[in-house]
């Protein structure tokens, strides 16, 4: 039984072929559509309900006139604002609206405004998105757990939703991916809907289906339960829907190509940031306690092994912090460990062709430290215990980025490093008064925006990491300012291969939504490829402590080499190639397709305990007639294939040992 099992071929089908991941004009007609009936028609047919004055929304909106405005942005979106005004009590409700041209894709901000002279009643329950849906009843709800430093972080799960069932999600403590994570693709026979909500704070949504089929979904910020203020506005969270008709696969990727065109942020020459490479040291010196001469040290080793950095990534540690770094609060280079600042090694950086990355967390704020003696009246939080800086405080926000910009100019700091260790929702919430409830995460969430809106301003093209103990605020609005360099803390440390599997896992579960995002690893000799190729990801980030003796440095520059070879096919089209699963006794396998090259490649994985020594993957996305030149980077030569023997019988993988992994790249020949 052993022999058979050694030598089985397991095969593995995904569905059929996807071809090209193009927007119908069905779908872009489909969603134009939705916007004229829910926009512009009766207000009544508005996706937002809320409460004002203990009523519901019909009972006020149908009294408010309304003005209907449209403006061009660019070729491929159009503006329309839709504003209604109450003449009698001053109030104004107004949906910022950006339609796509290019992609079946709509979002709306809604802004709530008190223009009387008299503070408001009570504002409860305002739910940006109230959609009901009336198809078949048979809904599929796909979505994601979020990170929480675990394996099955980003772990997809596809839910039915029959007549009366109901699905609610929140994330964990006021930072949006915690736990849960803001991204959903709702599916009904031959179609569906994706939705994102851009809200740096703590969202709710849910999923409901009636006795009778229908589906009513709605969102927001969970609590809110507040009056404004004579003048004041508030924000609500970002919707966005994207249409889709056809397959669920297919509408992933439509979603990760809206992502590239209009989301991704741009660097200093106006494209997207390409595939980076980087290593730190932070992590082999108690409590990250890095210092001048051996960011030299480590710099010099990279470069001296031929191992082409794009990156230099300085991260916690490096402010006077005691003896750990989480003493955050004092935001200047220890002169102690740096008498000459941070410049020092920025400027060692650039001098070998590195840009540097520079890791801070401003909004943690530690007893000891200057923002904790110098300005109590900016933080939020109990005395002698840590604070949270109020980021809804213009003179606090006005000074951080007049501060951290200075650091950025003066330090010669390329990527601006943001963490977040601290689970922000108590904070906000105690700070209310019992009739505000809500309005202190609203300003920290603008003001947190309006932060980075501002460093960017100050420093056009600044890319900025989005990390927040790993990967937990990254919705939609964050992901329009920064990307997500380390995607989880879930990394193993000195090349724990247990931490593969989880690894791959998070590839397979994020590279569905964001096609740029980061992880790293730590070099360890056993199993080197496995351990590395499981952590590949258009941001690749290695640690090695270069103080070590018996680092196998060419073995480690063919394993940068083979990154290299596939980085930008990494922000192709995805396609899961087997299930999802983190047992050992299973290959996984995807495949990153990118059709206007006519190339891409295949991630394979046979993991610790799988009894086979090969498997067949059937490939999407290729053209059937056409030829492919498909190449194994661990095998000395190549063959060809047609895309329709790539598609069935599909493409054969063999690995001999466990704990291996393959990469498989194709080529259409010209």
């Amino acid at each position: 039984m052993a022999g058979w099992l050694a030598a089985a071929c397991l095969l593995y089908t995904a569905g059929s072929a996807a071809g090209a991941v193009l927007p119908t004009a069905g779908e872009i007609d489909w969603t134009a559509r939705w916007i004229t009936n829910h926009f512009r028609g009766s207000p009544a047919q508005l996706p937002v309900s809320f409460e004002y004055a203990g009523q519901p929304a019909g009972d006020w909106l149908d009294r408010w006139p309304v003005v209907h405005t449209l403006r061009e942005l660019d070729a491929r979106r159009v503006e329309h604002v839709v504003t209604r005004r109450d003449p009698q009590n001053g109030l104004a409700m107004r949906w910022e609206l950006v339609q796509y041209r290019d992609f079946p894709v709509v979002e709306w901000t809604l802004r709530v405004k008190n223009e009387g002279a008299q503070a408001s009643a009570i504002w409860r329950e305002l739910h940006p998105l109230d959609l009901r849906l009336k198809t078949n009843g048979q809904y599929t709800l796909n979505y994601h757990t979020g990170d929480q430093c675990t394996p099955d972080s980003y772990e997809p799960h596809r839910c039915p939703l029959p007549p009366k069932s109901r699905r609610d999600f929140a994330p964990v403590g006021g930072r949006p991916c915690n736990q849960a994570f803001p991204y959903f693709n709702l599916e009904w026979p031959g179609a569906g809907l994706l939705l994102a909500i851009g809200w740096p704070g703590q969202w709710a949504a849910s999923f409901e289906c009636d006795a009778s089929g229908g589906m009513r979904v709605w969102a927001g910020q969970e609590k809110t339960h507040f009056r404004l203020l004579p003048g004041e506005e508030v924000r609500t969270p970002l919707v966005a829907l994207l249409f889709y008709q056809g397959e669920r696969i297919r509408a992933q990727n439509l979603w990760r190509r809206w992502m590239l065109a209009h989301n991704l942020p741009r660097g200093r020459d106006g494209e997207p940031p390409p595939p980076m490479l980087s290593s730190c040291s932070g992590g082999f010196f108690p409590g990250l306690k890095c210092n001048e001469p051996d960011e030299f040290r480590f710099i010099d080793a990279f470069q001296r092994q031929g191992i082409g950095l794009d990156y230099w990534w300085m991260d916690a540690g490096w402010y006077p912090c005691g003896n750990d770094w989480p003493m955050t609060g004092t935001w200047e280079p220890d002169p102690e460990r740096f008498p000459r600042g941070l410049r020092a090694v920025t400027d060692f950086a650039h001098q070998k062709g590195l840009r540097s990355i520079v890791w801070f967390e401003p909004e943690r704020v530690a007893p000891g430290t200057w923002l904790y003696q110098n300005h109590p009246s900016w933080l939020l939080g109990r005395d002698g215990s840590q604070k949270l800086l109020n980021l809804g405080s213009a003179e606090a926000r006005s000074w951080l980025a007049g501060h951290v910009d200075h650091l950025l100019k003066t330090q010669g700091i390329d990527l601006y490093r943001q963490d977040f260790n601290v689970d922000p929702l108590d904070f906000w919430r105690a700070n209310d008064a019992p009739d505000r409830q809500g309005i202190t995460e609203i300003r920290h969430v603008e003001g947190y925006l309006a932060y980075w809106d501002e460093l960017r301003r100050r420093n056009p093209g600044l890319l900025i990491d989005s990390c927040a103990s790993g990967g937990r605020r990254n919705d939609l609005e964050t992901l329009r300012r920064a990307v997500p360099l380390l995607r989880s803390d879930y990394q193993s440390f000195q090349g724990d291969l247990a931490f593969a599997p989880g690894n791959q896992c998070h590839t397979y579960g994020l590279a569905s939504w964001f096609p740029f995002y980061g992880q790293g690893f730590y070099y360890q000799p056993d199993r080197l490829e496995y351990n590395a190729r499981s952590h590949f990801c258009p941001a690749l980030g290695l640690a090695v402590d270069v103080r070590q003796p018996g680092i196998d440095w060419p073995r480690l520059k063919r394993v940068v080499e083979d990154w290299r070879k596939i980085s930008a096919d990494l922000l192709g089209d995805f396609y899961p190639l087997t299930p999802y699963s983190l047992a050992e006794e299973v290959w996984m396998a995807w495949q990153f397709d990118c059709p206007e090259k006519g190339e891409g490649v295949v991630q394979a994985f046979r993991r610790r305990d799988s009894p086979y020594e090969s498997a067949r993957f059937q490939l999407w996305g290729l053209e059937p007639e056409a030829r492919y030149k498909v190449t194994d980077l661990d095998a000395a030569e190549s063959r060809e294939a047609t895309g329709r023997e790539l598609r069935n019988p599909g493409l054969e993988i063999r690995l001999a040992q466990k704990s291996a992994a393959a990469i498989v790249i194709y080529q259409k020949a010209r």
